[in-house]
């Protein structure tokens, strides 16, 4: 058996309450008290659990974070979180949902258990009923990157629509009239967004776009690749992709380069996210860049801040998006 609180006590001739109050400096305690405690654990090597510190404080001094699973493309947002949590004096506890509803169950137990003081969300599909309960049950949880609707509790988002928007109005101002969209998932929000934002714009510009144009991926590069495929393979002409993820866009780039059209002489390409793909490919991938990073830290921030109960917690936040520009829409220009 290590060397317990109770031990500590007994050394300095104080209570288990007393030594708790001085690992968590709650209370005032007579400076002699404080250093025959202090003398004890140097004295038998004491080391307190971060267990036995959180339940004296009422908290783990940890947040746990729900992602889909471990190779999902949101290092950024991870790092993000990680930094900001580590500057608070709090650890990160990862999650996946890799066990559909066992991960679920899972989850219910350690949060049953209290092994974190919230939880972090990059929604997995389906689950967001079972998120929902957990919050509503008390548990402080944040968002982030909702998929498919504004949830009943906090969330950071970024703004989907209008990057589709920007996205429309760079190739209208290039002169390309004849787009072609590789989207998400239908049932995924940002989806919805990032098309009805370049639709409209488009509309604006008195150009409706050929629903043969518009082609459902799944934010993989073999869905770019082959969308470009089957737009050629059925003579769909078009002289721009707008690929709703860089993976699609890259593959939407690689199907080009194989059909032997000139990027951005032939098409224009443009992606979403500025994730690290976006750099290399060839040409490098104008983008609609989603600050990856930033929502991690707002994500954190907003959470910790329902953590501590603070009157200024924000209901949610929104951060914009900007547009990349690159080489797969403007060409270099010549001197």
């Amino acid at each position: 058996m290590g060397v317990t609180i109770a031990d500590v006590a007994a050394r300095a001739g104080v209570s288990k309450t007393t030594v708790s109050r001085v690992l968590n400096g709650k209370g005032e305690i007579n400076e002699n008290t404080v250093l025959k405690v202090r003398k004890a654990i140097s004295e038998l090597g004491y080391v307190p659990s971060a267990g036995a510190v959180g339940l004296a404080r009422g908290t783990t001094q940890m947040i746990g974070m729900l992602v889909p699973d471990l190779a999902w493309a949101w290092a950024g947002i991870v790092q993000a979180v990680v930094e900001t949590l580590e500057a608070e004096g709090f650890g990160l506890r990862i999650l996946t949902w890799n066990r559909g509803e066992e991960s679920l169950r899972r989850l219910g137990l350690q949060v049953a258990a209290k092994s974190f003081d919230g939880l972090l969300v990059i929604e997995p599909e389906g689950a967001l009923g079972s998120i929902t309960e957990l919050h509503e049950a008390g548990l402080p949880v944040v968002l982030i990157d909702d998929r498919f609707q504004r949830p009943g509790f906090p969330y950071v988002a970024t703004t989907n629509r209008e990057g589709g928007e920007q996205a429309a109005r760079h190739l209208l101002d290039l002169g390309r009239r004849r787009p072609l969209v590789v989207t998400g998932p239908d049932e995924y929000g940002c989806t919805q967004e990032r098309l009805g934002g370049f639709v409209d714009a488009y509309a604006q510009a008195g150009i409706e776009l050929d629903p043969r144009r518009i082609i459902c991926g799944d934010f993989l590069f073999d869905d770019g690749r082959s969308a470009v495929a089957q737009a050629l393979a059925d003579g769909v002409e078009f002289d721009a992709v707008f690929g709703h993820n860089d993976p699609l866009a890259a593959g939407v780039i690689a199907a080009l380069h194989e059909a032997g059209l000139g990027i951005p002489r032939d098409v224009a390409v443009v992606g979403f996210d500025d994730v690290e793909v976006a750099s290399y490919t060839y040409p490098a991938l104008t983008t609609i860049r989603q600050p990856m990073r930033e929502m991690g830290e707002a994500a954190a921030r907003l959470l910790l801040d329902h953590v501590r109960r603070s009157p200024d917690a924000a209901p949610s936040r929104i951060v914009p998006t900007s547009l990349v520009v690159r080489g797969s829409t403007l060409e270099p220009s010549s001197n």
